[in-house]
């Protein structure tokens, strides 16, 4: 039987058959519960448990669709390295606001060393890079920016090496 529960800090044992069922739907979510228990050699029943449990543990979020960026005009990405002079809570929450509203923004994190954050920005062009450049310093403080533009994605994935 799988062990999912665990405390909300720690990270969720799991058995076998629960990384077979995760590794079915990172690879496609939209997979009918009778092909994934196709799949991992176990009937519907047991996986819609377990797969209920994995929702309930947390293990299993938001489930969404991965779209073409470059098939709907977002050609350019941009990491953005950003340095702070700023270390207060305000300024913190300030830009944490900017960051949450900003649809650009795919990914954002905030960094031990030099640099203080790092942004992953999606956007047409370089254009349309400086507009979102030039409204977050407009909201926000910022001692410095650098953004790198990407030339080519090697790999992209939100599968998690179960």
């Amino acid at each position: 039987m799988s062990q999912i529960d665990a405390p909300e800090d720690k990270a969720v044992r799991l058995d076998a058959m629960d990384r077979k069922i995760l590794a079915e739907l990172q690879r496609d979510a939209s997979q009918s519960l009778d092909e994934i228990a196709g799949r991992i050699g176990s009937s519907k029943t047991p996986v819609w448990n377990r797969i209920r449990k994995l929702r309930e543990a947390g293990v299993i979020g938001q489930q969404t669709v991965i779209l073409d960026p470059e098939k709907l005009g977002f050609d350019a990405c941009f990491f953005v390295l950003v340095r702070t002079s700023e270390h207060e809570a305000e300024w913190q929450q300030k830009f944490l606001a900017a960051l949450r509203a900003r649809p650009e923004v795919l990914e954002a994190h905030r960094l031990a060393g030099e640099i203080d954050y790092i942004l992953k920005v999606r956007v047409a062009n370089a254009r349309a890079y400086d507009a979102f450049y030039q409204a977050l310093i407009s909201e926000v403080k910022i001692f410095n920016v650098t953004a790198l533009l990407s030339m080519e994605e090697i790999k992209s994935t939100t599968m998690l090496p179960l």
